[in-house]
């Protein structure tokens, strides 16, 4: 046979392999989902909430069962932040998840990233709380591992990391100690408080400390609880004058 016309049918054959395949494709992707698995980070979705998407795609009528449509099924779940979708032939489709990780709480009960990413779902582990302007969670978890580092000495983490609207921050301590750090030089005053704390706490640790002067600090301690409350005496009556007869 002429080796044109073998290459001829060569490629007549591949065509037809290739169209064979374009078509079970095209089939596949437009057919009815009757069956939904899922993988990835699936350990922090509720099972009942992985059952609703599954119901929820395979109710979609199969002109609208896209990849896409999945995708963006599978992201309005809680703690999914990411999702993809793939056909599993003839009328099967996986899904493969990626969940957000929890690292403070937000206002409003919502939870923040270690990327400053905020996102809501029930959490009921212990968890630092953030609070600032908005647009400022990823300032704020950038922040934290700096000061927490530097603030370890005091064998108590943090509990509240705050921003002001003009840039001072202000730390609480799981012990309830409120460190007042300001707006510039943080680390610096931090370690120069940890460096003093032997000493500070050494009859009662304060419970309020405002580190923003330049070479020293305010404290506040807390009242002794038993200490009696000394109230001054009460006015006495003048004496009634009485006539003898």
């Amino acid at each position: 046979m002429n080796v044109y016309v073998r290459a001829g049918l060569g490629t007549l054959a591949l065509a037809a392999l290739g169209g064979g395949a374009w078509y079970a494709y095209d089939q596949a992707s437009t057919q009815a989902i009757r069956s939904v698995s899922f993988s990835g980070d699936t350990a922090r979705v509720a099972p009942a909430d992985l059952e609703r998407l599954a119901a929820t795609v395979m109710a979609l009528p199969a002109k609208d069962a896209t990849l896409t449509a999945v995708r963006d099924a599978a992201k309005r779940v809680a703690w999914v932040r990411e999702a993809t979708a793939r056909r599993r032939f003839p009328s099967g489709i996986e899904v493969r998840l990626e969940a957000y990780q929890p690292f403070a709480r937000w206002t409003e009960g919502r939870l923040v990233t270690a990327q400053g990413e905020i996102f809501s779902a029930a959490y009921d582990g212990k968890l630092p709380r953030f609070s600032g302007p908005e647009g400022s969670a990823g300032e704020i978890a950038r922040e934290y591992p700096a000061l927490a580092a530097a603030l370890a000495p005091l064998a108590s983490p943090i509990a509240e990391l705050k921003l002001s609207a003009r840039g001072a921050w202000e730390v609480a301590l799981d012990s309830g100690l409120v460190l007042e750090l300001g707006r510039g030089d943080r680390i610096p005053r931090i370690e120069r408080f940890v460096a003093a704390w032997p000493q500070i706490s050494r009859d009662a640790a304060p419970k309020y400390a405002d580190l923003r002067y330049p070479n020293g600090f305010a404290l506040k301690r807390a009242r002794d609880p038993n200490d009696a409350l000394v109230k001054p005496p009460a006015a006495r009556k003048p004496a009634r004058l009485t006539k003898t007869p």
